[in-house]
């Protein structure tokens, strides 16, 4: 990394202490001034991402990779849209988490502090970057951004418009930084003392390598191996378009489903109507032996449940039982998001208590799995690691805590030995004003 790029992260890394003291409404002025900006810039950003599209054709990228780095006029509207509902967002800075009186004249809080400085390094997806600079802003942390090199064009284009519109807030420009060598990415990893969290977006082995080759905290998931189970007790009419929805609506998608488990009880009624349907999607099965005696598909092989595929190509398996099912989730799956569809109140409790992923739902399509969808406004990620943050990441994951503890005199002495003082240990609201905002002890 060139002096000139550690003197960046270090300068972000002190511009981090003025985003993370500013007000909701500095930051929320910030964030409309961004998506003005980002419209403002429209026909810059749709020229560098169309010559990074025609790039990207001319290289033979596959059709996932492409579809993902597409940032069109759908694309924009979508962005801008999850701006404005970040900005409507409760602040998360200084929220008063727990309050405890711990003696008369002795109050402990815990608040909710900004993280500090995020590194995100992410693979093909401009929208994206919105997205985690949209949390970032409305989180009080500052950014470093590394994207792929196939969207090198529309990455800059989007960051020269953030930064432009950013100089004429308050807060200026200084919390945000691009990256763009493969060199700048293997010095920052080793940068524990300026960078405090790292997020990665892309593929398994992408995802694996970061964490492998750092010891910065990372927050991510290797792979989106999602599965939806149509149980015994499903009501067909819904399982269809359920189907459907979680394997086309985007596949491309990390929570758009590799594999679908399918009853035994259901597979001369349903199994038929599933392969038309999917047929006329244009989807390629992958059958086990029984979906094979009962449709057209491609026979199974080995190491396909493990397939993250990304395109219109689904595996099918029949199962003797809701355990059956589990199990195989359990076995194949990534602890991404896994589905159920069933009329049975007990199948459907058992199944989101024993599927242990990070997004377990019922009779809805997996494509749910999203912050956007959640009301987040957008998300950073999903994270399928159960430490800090699980599932899809907002405002609360990128935020920790810090303890308050506000005194009149006390000493730890008058609390030990034969005549010691008792702590009240007294829970009090949390809705009273914070010891930041001037509440009283």
């Amino acid at each position: 990394m060139s002096h000139s790029v550690k003197a960046r992260i270090k300068a972000l890394k002190e511009s981090s202490r003025v985003l993370g003291v500013s007000t909701n409404e500095e930051r929320i002025d910030l964030l409309g001034k961004v998506a003005a900006g980002l419209r403002r810039d429209w026909p810059t950003i749709r020229k560098a991402n169309e010559q990074d599209v025609a790039e990207a054709k001319e290289q033979q990228i596959g059709a996932a990779l492409i579809k993902r780095l597409v940032f069109d006029e759908q694309k924009l509207n979508e962005v801008v849209l999850g701006l404005e509902q970040v900005a409507a967002l409760a602040d998360p800075v200084g929220k008063v988490l727990q309050r405890c009186l711990l003696d008369d004249g002795l109050i402990l809080e815990q608040i909710s502090v900004p993280i500090g400085v995020i590194g995100m390094i992410f693979e093909s997806r401009p929208d994206a970057l919105v997205q985690i600079v949209g949390l970032c802003i409305k989180s009080g942390n500052a950014i470093i951004l590394k994207g792929g090199s196939e969207a090198k064009r529309t990455n800059l284009a989007l960051v020269e418009s953030i930064k432009q519109s950013s100089r004429g807030s308050s807060l200026g420009d200084g919390y945000v930084t691009l990256l763009e060598s493969h060199g700048d990415v293997k010095e920052m990893l080793k940068m524990n003392d300026e960078i405090d969290l790292l997020i990665p977006r892309g593929s398994n082995a992408f995802v694996t390598y970061v964490m492998e080759n750092t010891s910065i905290p990372v927050l991510g998931h290797s792979d989106g191996i999602c599965h939806l189970y149509i149980d015994e007790q499903a009501d067909l009419k819904k399982a269809l378009p359920v189907i459907i929805d979680a394997k086309t609506q985007y596949p491309a998608a990390c929570n758009a489903i590799e594999t679908l488990l399918v009853h035994a009880s259901l597979v001369d009624e349903f199994l038929p109507e599933v392969g038309k349907a999917l047929k006329e999607a244009n989807v390629t099965i992958h059958g086990d032996e029984r979906t094979q005696a009962a449709i057209e598909c491609i026979p199974l092989e080995e190491g396909d449940y493990f397939n993250e595929y990304l395109s219109l190509e689904l595996n099918i398996r029949v199962v003797d039982s809701l355990e059956e099912a589990i199990g195989h989730i359990e076995t194949y799956g990534s602890h991404h998001t896994d589905a159920i569809v069933s009329e049975n109140p007990e199948a459907v409790r058992r199944f989101f208590t024993e599927v242990d992923s990070a997004d377990v739902f019922a009779n809805c399509s997996t494509r749910f799995a999203d912050g956007f969808r959640f009301g987040f406004g957008a998300e950073v990620g999903i994270s399928t690691t159960k430490i800090h943050a699980r599932g899809p990441v907002g405002l609360d994951g990128l935020m920790s805590t810090k303890f308050l503890l506000a005194g009149s005199g006390q000493i730890v002495a008058a609390y030990s030995g034969k005549d010691a003082k008792r702590y009240l240990h007294k829970n009090l609201s949390v809705d009273a004003p914070s010891l930041v905002q001037g509440g009283s002890v």
